[in-house]
């Protein structure tokens, strides 16, 4: 079995592009490239991958408006967004159009592997998704190695960004406890400064939105110190 996997990498910046592409192949990824937003595109819908990193600055088609068009007809295929541009609005744009996790240049070769490998939902052994827990919230199932949330009353399953889905287990494993925001942001991205912490404050605002009907659950603020995730039930079967 190939356990490759298999990314298409869409970035307008040839030299950069270039770099990505062989370093992650010698990191035993399958790598298939694009220059643009438009030719990105059209791979996407002519080719099979697990994830897809796209720059957001991008000629004859911005990031942003490629994964729009993806999603709008029927591409789930996870997306990672490379930028620049690290203003808040910008990050929730990136996730309203559909994308699944967000990078800031200039970043670190091994974050963007541990990013992908995430978001493709393989294991990096045997290739197949490994369900080794899951947390009860009201009327959700969050299952961490996938990054779901499934809603038990209507079946319905929201695929949460990779950092979300981290945060939430974080809060899932110090339930009913109230955790520091530094805490969150050196354990999970190895640095509590001010950029972080504004990604922190999009993906609480973001998980809220998904647990708003899961009844009793709720992600408490505490003034100055952090986050609490309170919940009238949850578990951990095996």
């Amino acid at each position: 079995m190939d356990n490759k996997i298999k990314i298409l990498l869409v970035e307008d910046e040839r030299m950069l592009a270039e770099i990505l592409s062989d370093t992650l192949s010698d990191r035993n990824f399958e790598i298939s490239l694009a220059y643009d937003g438009a030719q990105g595109l059209e791979m996407a819908f002519k080719g099979e991958y697990d994830v897809i990193v796209a720059d957001v600055m991008m000629p004859k088609m911005d990031g942003f408006t490629m994964v729009k068009k993806l999603r709008g007809k029927g591409c789930r295929v996870p997306v990672l967004f490379l930028t620049a541009r690290c203003a808040t609005e910008d990050v929730v744009k990136g996730f309203d159009m559909g994308g699944n996790d967000y990078l800031k240049k200039p970043f670190a070769i091994d974050e963007l592997i541990v990013r992908v490998r995430s978001l493709s939902g393989k294991n990096r052994v045997s290739g197949t998704v490994v369900e080794k827990q899951r947390y009860i919230l009201g009327d959700y199932e969050f299952y961490p190695s996938k990054g779901t949330l499934g809603n038990t009353a209507n079946g319905d399953s929201i695929k949460l960004a990779a950092r979300e889905s981290a945060v939430l287990e974080y809060l899932c494993r110090n339930m009913g406890n109230t955790v520091e925001a530094s805490a969150i942001l050196n354990d999970l991205w190895g640095d509590d400064n001010f950029f972080n912490l504004r990604s922190l404050n999009v993906y609480i605002t973001r998980l809220r939105g998904h647990l708003k009907v899961a009844q009793g659950v709720e992600i408490i603020s505490v003034r100055g110190i952090g986050y609490r995730l309170e919940t009238g039930a949850a578990s951990l079967p095996h």
